[in-house]
């Protein structure tokens, strides 16, 4: 039992240090990237079906490649104790994305202190909207509701379904160590999926069905277990922890998606701010004016929020590993 337990906290530690000093593999070698590829290959085949079929198609043909392929990388290296710890921290590094999503957020805050056109294209690469007229309050808006929806599917989603089957490792003492890999492995080939073909343009409303669906399916339990350690952190740092809460509960739901408003709307609540996107949302009530100063302050919301949930599974998982 204790082996089971200290690889899964080792490599979860390891993960995590990868991640926020190193950031992202290189991208020739970075496992989205090749699961990108897989998805880009296939949809330019299974699109010409034009039904809801090619999309579970794509979604099932993808999951099947990739774990094979890291699964082989992984039994490769099992040849080795101290190899395979390696290999397998990186690649567990590689399902979520902590410093990436907090860097760029700040990169966006400096740049819009140091000109308004740098930052307008830099927000470009992260929402969908247009983005050539911002101004400086909707650059900010964009800024903080791309990092708070990300919280989800960034961080908290994936290393909670890593919890949920450690647990189960930890109840039935097994070293099923490339299972629990994959495990998060899925839920990011599923988001990737959603990001690449989630849309509903006449191109892809077919094709991406499916991999829309299952990627609000799976978010569902996350996002709201995100929102609440949100408003946790709000408090927790002094902010509108009263109307975080508040707030998630009056407006989580004004968003198109299912789930990205409950990490968005609390961090409106905590900050006394509205997050506006035009024609589609609008988040919180405007306490105080939106300014470049929120983004500062909604990454250390962000941060406490990822470091209190990872507080949380280990000690989640520390009490089922005494008690078991």
């Amino acid at each position: 039992m204790l082996e089971v337990f200290l690889f899964i906290i080792i490599t979860l530690f390891a993960s995590l240090a990868i991640d926020l000093i190193y950031g992202e593999l290189p991208t020739k070698i970075h496992p989205v990237v090749i699961i990108g590829s897989i998805i880009g290959y296939f949809k330019t085949i299974l699109i010409k079906i034009n039904n809801k079929w090619s999309g579970l198609l794509i979604t099932l043909i993808t999951m099947i490649i990739s774990c094979l392929i890291f699964s082989a990388i992984l039994i490769i290296c099992s040849i080795n104790d101290y190899l395979f710890i390696i290999i397998y921290s990186i690649l567990l590094s590689s399902t979520y994305s902590i410093k990436m999503l907090l860097t760029t957020a700040k990169s966006i805050e400096n740049d819009l202190k140091e000109d308004i056109n740098k930052a307008r294209k830099a927000v470009s690469y992260l929402v969908s909207r247009d983005t050539e007229e911002l101004t400086e309050s909707f650059i900010v808006s964009a800024t903080i509701e791309s990092m708070t929806e990300n919280i989800t599917d960034s961080y908290i989603a994936p290393i909670f379904y890593y919890t949920l089957f450690s647990i189960l490792l930890l109840i039935i003492n097994k070293n099923y160590f490339i299972i629990l890999f994959l495990i998060p492995l899925i839920y990011r080939i599923t988001n990737t999926l959603d990001a690449m073909l989630g849309y509903t343009t006449n191109e892809l409303k077919n094709i991406g069905f499916v991999p829309a669906k299952l990627d609000d399916i799976l978010n569902y339990i996350p996002a709201r277990i995100s929102g609440i350690f949100v408003v946790l952190s709000a408090y927790l740092l002094r902010y509108d922890g009263k109307n975080a809460y508040k707030i998630m509960k009056r407006d989580a739901r004004n968003c198109p998606s299912p789930n990205s408003g409950f990490t968005m709307a609390p961090t409106a609540g905590a900050l006394d701010i509205q997050l506006v996107k035009k024609d589609t949302y609008i988040l919180g009530d405007s306490i105080h004016e939106i300014d470049v100063n929120d983004i500062s302050k909604a990454i250390k919301l962000t941060s406490l929020t990822i470091t209190l949930f990872t507080i949380f599974i280990l000690v989640i998982m520390t009490i089922f590993n005494v008690i078991i």
